[in-house]
């Protein structure tokens, strides 16, 4: 059982889920008796934390809803997760944010223990900025990221399960370089002991890293840098969807908007071309919505279908509802 203190902060990181816990189940999770429990949420209500209890047979406890709580409790995890979050924010993940990000950032890294300091450095010192999306809307899994950025920083071999599209898993034993985050997904950028050359990985696709204690001397990677390599494998894989987009604004406007995710050619002062490739259509359709200006699909013809039935569904949203 863990000390007083430290089961009294996981009990507070429990609540703060904003989650009805039934006290039974509460008391699982902290591996003490329903008596402790109650004298655990005795000593948080003593600490200023309102906590609601429901009494009887399907008793619980939960924050109360709205209140204005000391502090937060954060986990391991969720530190670092704060911290990748913060530092896409600061790098003008959105408009407005880039600021305030920069501020809370200063301060939430000034607290970090030593521990979490160590290994939030590491990311941000591994991770190589590329575009394409910001490094906010991307998701991971915290304890995954800070073991690669670690042994990418300490040059030791990894091994790791890996799935491919095809959904057949391998085992993979690498000498890792660099994180990259692009596009939406976050990749590790490694040379294959095994297959003898430099490969690209899905982070989302990657379960059960694992340093060996094998140390290595650095390869010279065969791009400018991690981030060019993983746009050139991008840009190899085969795309089904090929859009041609006719838009009534001009090229730098539309290039500031959408450049990253696609080409855009000037046709005279006021209209460009803006082509795309993707894997499905719904991504090219909510690049095309950004635009803020009227377009003519020259292809495919099933990217205009689609935008007839989000149309009349956007439209369907829109009306007022009887009585209204």
């Amino acid at each position: 059982m863990a000390n007083t203190s430290s089961r009294t902060l996981r009990l507070l990181s429990l609540l703060q889920t904003h989650r009805y816990w039934p006290g039974t189940e509460l008391a699982d999770r902290l591996d003490v008796s329903v008596r402790t429990l109650r004298r655990d949420v005795d000593r948080l209500r003593e600490l200023g934390y309102p906590v609601e209890a429901r009494r009887g047979v399907e008793g619980g406890y939960q924050l109360a809803a709205g209140a204005a709580l000391p502090p937060l409790v954060i986990d391991d995890d969720e530190a670092v997760a704060l911290v990748v979050a913060l530092r896409a924010g600061a790098q003008g993940g959105a408009e407005g944010i880039a600021e305030p990000s920069v501020r809370v950032l200063s301060k939430v890294t000034r607290v970090l223990p030593a521990r979490l300091r160590r290994r939030v450095e590491a990311l941000h010192a591994m991770t190589v900025p590329a575009g394409w999306g910001a490094a906010g809307d991307a998701s991971f899994d915290p304890a995954v990221l800070t073991v690669l950025a670690l042994a990418c920083r300490d040059d030791e071999q990894l091994r790791f399960t890996y799935t491919a599209a095809s959904g057949e898993p391998t085992e993979r034993h690498v000498e890792p370089h660099r994180l990259v985050c692009l596009g939406r997904r976050w990749y590790l950028v490694a040379y294959d002991l095994t297959r003898h050359d430099w490969r690209t990985f899905r982070i989302d696709r990657l379960s059960g890293p694992r340093t060996t204690g094998g140390r290595f001397r650095p390869r010279p990677l065969p791009a400018a840098d991690a981030a060019e390599f993983v746009r050139s494998g991008l840009r190899e894989l085969p795309r089904p969807h090929r859009v041609e987009v006719l838009v009534d604004a001009p090229a730098p406007t539309v290039r500031a908007r959408v450049g990253r995710w696609g080409t855009v050619e000037e046709v005279d002062a006021t209209h460009c071309r803006l082509l795309m490739t993707a894997d499905t259509l719904n991504w090219p359709m909510l690049a095309l919505g950004t635009l803020d200006a009227d377009f003519t699909v020259l292809a495919p013809p099933e990217l205009r279908d689609e935008l007839r039935t989000w149309g009349t569904r956007f439209t369907r949203a829109a009306l007022a509802p009887d009585g209204a």
